[in-house]
């Protein structure tokens, strides 16, 4: 017999259930409340299903919708929950400061039902905060005093950033209780980022027969192939899978096969983790590199050996690869242009809702945060492409207003191969394969125009360095797989896809400018 707590849950499902399909049956102009703002409160076998096809992780980024400063003195836009929406900036001095402060209005009004509410993040290069709005009003935000005069000709000038959180704020506790499991070390967070790659990039997950690893013979592997990695589950699976979806790669990380004078192979890879959790450029045996990812990488990584076309391979400079793989090792990752091989064009690599905005805000949150991680990832590249030294964010955005520029046309300014950061050269670990690539000759005879920290992973395998004639793979290669590819997987549950594979001739100033938006990433001819 069902105990009385037992019954009150179902009489409370049932219940929810029943009234949930009567207000969905309602066509009213304002409800007293919308369903889907009362999803959340539902049983979760009744309101996931329903929540999974309305929100995503994407729902957690904010949307622009406007600045607003002393020149663009008013903003209108439509909201989540409210349908009229105004914002304007009032200057004043009321506490007697050099500077004096603001006072931000918005204004809301004409909800789609009582119980929604609309969450908002404003942003300048000094300051990030939030607010929520529940009632049909105007509503201020007092800034008391700007920081100095900078913030203060900043929002003068360029104003005050406004972002909206576009799924509400019951979406986006909804999305952030979906993007959670991307980076968990279990088969819910595998499926959830095969699902988000799935739905965002129209990516397939077709299961191979197994075994799902190959039994490699070293012998047929050269110095210079190439291998594409893709980890679905964990810490580094979920950042992966994000960027993937920015970038269009179907890959998250490289790594190079090296053979020395002996015979012996090894592997050289930017990102190896050392025994301090330190990401490095290391140069590891084979055999203890493929026992790591067999055993003991617990992201299920798919890997897929791409071995070099024998023309390519007959042009590369093994000893000067070598000379350049050694003079890195021991080097940290590539973080400071971690980015910047993303970003190559004002509007065309954000998918929506990101934007160059949006960028500047996470990177001002962070710069707050963790100021020596702002420096690390981005403060000593943007100081690069501005001839400046030492600015800080806030200093970069001001100094980039000054000159009558953008902070977006900032980003897409081209990586420079040459440039030297504190720490030494900067390269990930697409960067520092092509970089290899380029010491060995493979870019010759246009190397000097060639800025390899421009490619993305795709930019890479893209490239026609790759064997095209199937009949030279190797015996093992795709062996116990009814499918075969133009290329070998030697690990991994489901087959690995490389759009684009091995289908480009390198040419000056490659990858410069180039869009990737989503779920195309069409890309134009010599960008």
């Amino acid at each position: 017999m069902a105990s009385s707590s037992s019954l009150f849950r179902c009489f409370l499902h049932f219940f929810f259930f029943f009234f949930f399909f009567i207000i969905s049956q309602v066509q009213a102009a304002n409800l007293p409340f919308h369903p889907r703002d009362v999803l959340p409160l539902l049983p979760r076998q009744v309101s996931w299903p329903v929540l999974n096809s309305l929100n995503s992780p994407v729902d957690l980024l904010p949307s622009f919708v406007g600045s607003v400063s002393s020149s663009n003195r008013i903003v209108n836009w439509k909201g989540a929950c409210f349908y009229e929406n105004t914002a304007w900036v009032e200057f004043h001095n009321k506490t007697g400061s050099e500077f004096g402060g603001g006072t931000l209005h918005i204004k809301v009004s004409y909800p789609h039902s009582w119980t929604c509410m609309d969450l908002y993040v404003f942003a300048t290069p000094y300051r990030v905060t939030w607010d929520y709005y529940f009632l049909s009003r105007e509503h201020t935000l007092e800034i008391k005093e700007w920081q100095d005069k900078a913030e203060y000709e900043y929002v003068k000038n360029r104003g005050i950033s406004i972002f909206l959180m576009q799924a509400g704020m019951l979406g986006t506790l909804q999305a952030l209780w979906d993007v959670f499991p991307l980076f968990t070390n279990t088969g819910w967070g595998e499926n959830s980022n095969i699902g988000f790659l799935e739905k965002h990039m129209g990516a397939t997950f077709e299961e191979r027969p197994q075994p799902w690893f190959t039994n490699i013979s070293v012998d047929d592997v050269h110095s210079g192939d190439f291998l594409a990695i893709s980890k679905i589950r964990g810490r580094w699976g979920g950042f992966e899978t994000l960027e993937k979806w920015v970038s269009g790669a179907y890959a998250g990380h490289t790594a190079v096969c090296l053979k020395d004078s002996e015979g012996k192979l090894w592997i050289g890879e930017s990102g190896h983790e050392n025994e301090k959790g330190e990401d490095i450029i290391a140069i590891v045996p084979w055999d203890e590199w493929w026992d790591f990812e067999l055993n003991k990488d617990d992201s299920n990584p798919h890997i897929a050996y791409l071995p070099l076309h024998p023309d390519v391979r007959a042009k590369f400079n093994e000893t000067a690869a070598w000379e350049y793989a050694l003079s890195m090792a021991g080097k940290p990752y590539g973080y400071h242009n971690m980015i910047f091989s993303w970003i190559d064009t004002i509007g065309g690599n954000y998918p929506p809702p990101l934007d160059a905005h949006l960028v500047a805000s996470v990177m001002t949150v962070w710069s707050k945060i963790q100021p020596e991680y702002a420096a690390n990832m981005w403060n000593e590249a943007l100081n690069k492409r501005l001839g400046t030294q030492g600015l800080n964010l806030s200093d970069i955005l001001v100094e980039t207003e000054k000159r009558g520029s953008s902070f977006d046309e900032l980003l897409t300014i081209p990586e420079q191969d040459n440039w030297i950061y504190s720490d030494g050269k900067s390269t990930s670990c697409i960067a520092f394969i092509l970089e290899l690539y380029k010491e060995a000759g493979l870019f010759d005879p246009i190397a000097d125009s060639i800025q390899v920290t421009e490619f993305t992973i795709k930019d890479a395998y893209s490239l026609k360095f790759f064997e095209n004639d199937s009949s030279r793979l190797p015996k093992w290669c795709n062996d116990a797989d009814d499918v075969k590819l133009p290329y070998c997987q030697i690990k991994g549950k489901y087959r690995m896809e490389l759009p684009g594979y091995n289908s480009m001739e390198p040419y000056a100033h490659m990858n410069e400018r180039c869009p990737s938006m989503p779920p195309k990433y069409f890309r134009p001819q010599n960008c």
